[in-house]
């Protein structure tokens, strides 16, 4: 919250420039606070699954989650004090960048044409110019024997590196597995990778008792079968979307940091707040613009079955003062590696 300015001769005149900007932020932070309840679920009883941490963004860092070019799905980042290991297909030594940005650009120009096959999948980075020392700047391009399970060299506070993803075509799909259906989900490493180490680490204990839809609410009269909003109509509900928890039961969950927040846009798979409870949008949500981190994607020939259980008997529920239609009977899930070749291992 800033602070208030002495007033001064002429103040009036920045008064009335400011009026319209102040109404301006009220009505996006409106939106927002409206949009945040209506995805925030109760607090449980004991006896209920636990659905983690549901912390509201603030507003300075919803603009911070979003870099440059973010907005378009063109992100870079990468995780901190984390050494990948791998083949080098270029040597840090003689590649050299000023940012870790520029090191992931590097490794994504190695993938042919749009989310084409990679030369390079994973790319690690020295940034820390007095830590670094003479290795500062060093760009390592490598390619992982398997992406979703990279070889790791070190972690903790004491490595100098950091490190990052990128997955190619037909690369770090997992498939959500219902009775419905199966959804396959395409991860974004580049733009969440806090997020995908979760699911990564889920996939690791080979089970994922717990995750499970328990909400759905279709697009209704709101927004039309492409997910663009009806002019004129309200926001919701229905809002356009099904809830569920990707928590397992019997593993540690500890809160997500927030990563890129582009406009939601249909199919696209986020967390509430701080996770584990997520979501997957039926409609492109401009109104929620930069308020979720969004991790995955749906391939756009599953949203059928999201449309399936969007339509499943729900009963009507209060959460936070807002309205909402919860799943008569909850749909469990299951995860399963998903690759072009059908090779996959199920948890």
């Amino acid at each position: 919250m800033g602070k208030k300015q002495n007033e001064q001769s002429g103040s009036g005149s920045r008064r009335s420039i400011l009026i319209p900007i102040l109404l301006s932020v009220t009505s996006c932070i409106l939106v927002y606070t409206v949009s945040s309840w209506a995805l925030r679920r109760p607090t449980t009883t004991s006896s209920e699954l636990s659905v983690g941490s549901s912390m509201l963004l603030t507003r300075e860092e919803e603009s911070m989650a979003v870099g440059e070019g973010e907005e378009t799905g063109e992100c870079c980042r990468g995780l901190e004090h984390l050494e990948l290991w791998g083949s080098a297909v270029k040597w840090g030594t003689d590649h050299k960048f000023n940012t870790a940005r520029e090191c992931c650009q590097a490794c994504k120009a190695m993938c042919s044409g749009v989310d084409g096959p990679c030369l390079c999948d994973s790319w690690v980075f020295c940034g820390d110019r007095p830590r670094c020392g003479d290795k500062f700047g060093e760009c390592w391009l490598k390619k992982q024997k398997d992406v979703l399970l990279p070889a790791l060299q070190e972690s903790g506070d004491k490595v100098i590196w950091t490190s990052g993803l990128i997955f190619g075509k037909g690369v770090g799909i997992v498939s959500l597995e219902t009775e419905y259906g199966n959804i396959r989900i395409k991860l974004l490493p580049d733009c969440a990778p806090h997020s995908v180490a979760y699911i990564v680490e889920i996939l690791g204990a080979r089970h994922c008792a717990g995750c499970r839809f328990y909400r759905a609410e279709g697009r209704g009269h709101i927004w039309d079968s492409a997910g663009d909003h009806i002019a004129e109509a309200s926001f919701g509900p229905p809002y356009a979307l099904i809830q569920g928890t990707l928590e397992a039961e019997g593993l540690p969950f500890k809160g997500i940091p927030v990563e890129a927040c582009p406009t939601l846009r249909r199919g696209s798979v986020a967390w509430v707040g701080a996770g584990p409870e997520f979501f997957i949008s039926l409609a492109n949500h401009r109104e929620w613009e930069r308020a979720y981190t969004v991790f995955a994607s749906v391939l756009p020939e599953d949203m059928a079955v999201v449309e399936k259980i969007a339509r499943l008997p729900t009963r009507s529920d209060m959460w936070n003062g807002v309205n909402v239609s919860v799943l008569e009977k909850p749909v469990d899930l299951k995860m399963k590696r998903f690759s072009q070749t059908m090779e996959s291992s199920t948890i």
